[in-house]
């Protein structure tokens, strides 16, 4: 970011030290960029050509060229009529025949829990991580006690994204099973839903959670044998009563690193407007001084729980808005209706195909509220005209927030609320019109397809209902419009993946589920741009090219209309553009030197000999690595290395990196590397690994032909190849 942790360090420490946080690159070739032809003063800052332009508008779907001014668009259509505008200080863009779209938004995620899961042990399972049974959760757990610098800093053990729908023992685990990894250390673990999590017999103690605690309304406490002792495993509300008694107080200067990651994150996959769908008070205070810092490259709308943080001062004030400060803001409130489909606790109207351990035959998960309570919610919201975010997973659920719709609207009339359902996995065909009449608008979750699918079939509702998740076919029908979003920190904000698996609906063993609910590329592409900033009323502003929006833009490698839509979640962001400029891959100084701090927080940075008469044949090319250590590199998905104009750029099969490079006295210094931070496949991040700790001790460069050499003390290290001469 520009302005630097300890810059902020003042306004953070006195807003932030009580605050938790948990309350919570490109490996192509870039567009071209050149000075155009001086013509005169005042035109264009930047002007875009030369590739395939998706305007996101239907009076004009495409455009040959497009220039953007002070942040915003100020032409958009033919060539010639673009480059009128051109003047002396415009940069031409030539997109070199990649895609250029609208900047994506946010439909539903959690913002401050992506930061989290950057300093928590990774739990998922394959293709995202490392974990297929309880015995490898407890080995990665074992290795993140061993390393983790916040289990130094602050004694406590942290795994997200464990799934027991994916495990082989197909259970949670228990608190004996991590009194194994450690029964001095509290020790915490988070299902890949947020719904439900698991604590060790340190935390239990440390939570004050016995035989004797009951389970609260909405939640439930799992127990063992005798029915009364707590078996660790804790279930929606009654898992948000623990959860903050065991995260961590986290520093200021720790939590804006955990935020700056998490932004880093979304940015990569082409985000200008991200969202945190949950926020607890804590993080309002800490997302307002971020803000004020200036720490913030993309746009922030916040939904704070309205039953945790009540109807408190801060929702009544400024950063309640439609209009953003520093580019954050509050945009409503949010309420959990009822829990997680996969962990089987979402509100259904008949019973699950397999109920849960202890489980009656009839079991239909369950209400997060009353019918009393979620109405005295959706009175206080509607007097005081804040938008609402309601989770509702199951049909029950939904039926639950439209009957309450109409008396909260019976007793505050009001036009154009674009009341939100979350998720809406299980809505039935009977309940869409009604949707359409109250004005509700779904932010649906396709991906669920993928990741759990074939469960969804053969343990949650059957192949009958599983086949109608997400009913976006339905949507379709009834002139509904929908955003589709990754609920992250449940899954990555991959926004191919995320366009993809809603174009395909795809299970992990290939059966096609809901055919009938397939939406065509550029759907998916509105419900990531236009139509969920309809969602939060930025419609006006962003989420197509049109002249007077705001120039938020992504450059795709290809067209995701014309791919084989099977290979769409391949498809790579080359660039993220917010309000005009890049901030992916960031637009970094190559003139200023590295402090000796950065020195010592950077794991790229070295002096050495280079082959510096060839660096001009080395940058502009794809260099793709064949040999690492000596041994030949066999991968679908080999790292790749970029040089330009003082960028470097990386892909290391699984995440994107990006930084600088200075030439100096015929040595190299490569600083502030970038990650995306992501997991996926055992095979590629521990290749992605060997090269990280490979390019650690690199000290020098040579060009050989085709064949990039770098090398550590004289002896070369990896090869690279390029089809460029």
């Amino acid at each position: 970011m520009k302005s630097s942790i300890m810059k902020t360090k003042s306004i953070l420490a006195a807003t932030l030290a009580t605050a938790l946080a948990f309350n919570i690159g490109c490996d192509q070739q870039p567009a071209t960029t050149t000075e155009a032809t001086p013509v005169g003063q005042g035109g264009a800052d930047t002007i875009y050509l030369g590739g395939t332009i998706i305007t996101i508008n239907d009076a004009a779907p495409s455009a040959e060229a497009l220039a953007v001014k002070g942040g915003k668009i100020l032409v958009v259509g033919t060539k010639v009529d673009v480059l009128k505008t051109k003047g002396e200080a415009t940069k031409v863009v030539d997109l070199g025949g990649k895609t250029l779209v609208p900047g994506f938004v946010d439909g539903h995620s959690h913002f401050g829990g992506v930061g989290v899961q950057t300093v928590a042990a990774n739990l998922l399972s394959p293709p995202d991580g490392p974990v297929k049974n309880i015995a490898e959760l407890q080995q990665v757990m074992r290795e993140y006690l061993a390393t983790s610098p916040l289990v130094k800093a602050h004694g406590v053990v942290i795994g997200m994204n464990y799934d027991d729908s994916q495990l082989a023992e197909r259970r949670h685990p228990t608190r004996q099973d991590l009194d194994a990894i450690s029964a001095e250390l509290p020790v915490m673990v988070i299902h890949q839903s947020g719904h439900f999590g698991v604590l060790n017999s340190k935390a239990l103690a440390l939570a004050g959670v016995t035989a004797e605690s009951t389970n609260p309304s909405g939640g439930i406490i799992r127990r063992e044998a005798d029915g009364k002792t707590p078996d660790g495993v804790f279930e929606e509300n009654a898992w948000l009563a623990v959860i903050f008694k065991i995260v961590p107080k986290f520093s200021p200067e720790e939590i804006a690193a955990q935020l700056q990651a998490s932004q880093n994150i979304y940015i990569a996959n082409g985000f200008t407007t991200v969202q945190d769908g949950k926020t607890m008070a804590g993080q309002v205070t800490t997302f307002a001084a971020l803000a004020e810092a200036g720490e913030f490259k993309i746009d922030l709308v916040a939904y704070p729980d309205l039953v945790t943080v009540g109807d408190a001062p801060v929702l009544h004030g400024p950063l309640m808005s439609r209009s953003y400060a520093n580019h954050f803001r509050l945009g409503g409130i949010k309420l959990t209706v009822d829990g997680s489909p996969q962990g089987k606790t979402t509100w259904l109207t008949a019973p699950y195909l397999k109920v849960p351990a202890g489980a009656k035959p009839d079991y239909l998960g369950y209400p997060a509220f009353t019918d009393d309570e979620i109405k005295k919610w959706m009175l206080l919201a509607y007097k005081n005209n804040w938008q609402v975010f309601a989770h509702c997973g199951g049909d029950a659920a939904i039926d639950q927030l439209m009957k309450t719709t109409r008396v909260a609207t019976a007793a505050y009339p009001g036009d154009d609320r674009r009341t939100t359902i979350i998720h809406g996995h299980f809505t039935r065909a009977d309940q869409v019109p009604a949707v359409k009449e109250l004005g509700l608008f779904p932010a649906v979750f396709p991906l669920h397809t993928f990741n759990w699918g074939d469960w969804h079939r053969e343990s949650v509702v059957g192949p009958e209902r599983a086949e109608n998740i997400s009913p976006t076919g339905w949507l379709l029908e009834n002139n509904i419009k929908f955003s589709i979003h990754s609920d992250a920190p449940v899954v990555f904000p991959d926004s191919m993946q995320l366009i993809a698996t809603a174009v395909n609906r795809t299970t992990r063993t290939g059966h096609i589920l809901g055919p009938q609910h397939r939406i065509t590329p550029l759907v998916a592409l509105k419900a990531m741009t236009l139509w969920p900033a309809y969602q939060h009323f930025e419609e006006k502003t962003k989420g197509s090219l049109e002249v007077g929006k705001l120039a938020d833009l992504v450059i795709l490698d290809q067209n995701p209309l014309t791919v084989d839509p099977k290979t769409i979640n391949k498809i790579k962001i080359i660039e993220t553009i917010k309000e005009g400029v890049t901030i992916f891959p960031a637009a970094m100084s190559t003139a200023k030197p590295l402090t000796e701090k950065q020195r010592q927080a950077i794991s790229w940075s070295y002096h050495g000999p280079c082959d510096v008469a060839h660096l001009d044949d080395i940058a502009g090319k794809e260099w793709t690595l064949a040999e690492l250590n000596g041994k030949p590199v066999s991968s679908d998905k080999p790292p790749t290395m970029m040089f330009e104009n003082g960028r470097v750029a990386a892909f290391g099969g699984v995440n994107r990196l990006a930084g600088t490079y200075t030439i100096e006295d015929h040595a190299v210094t490569f600083g502030a590397l970038v990650s995306t931070k992501m997991a996926g496949e055992p095979e590629l991040m521990e290749l992605e690994a060997n090269l990280a700790k490979t390019l650690a001790a690199v000290d020098g460069f040579a060009l050989a032909g085709n064949e990039l050499r770098l090398s550590s003390k004289g002896t070369v290290v990896a090869r690279f190849r390029t089809t460029h001469h």
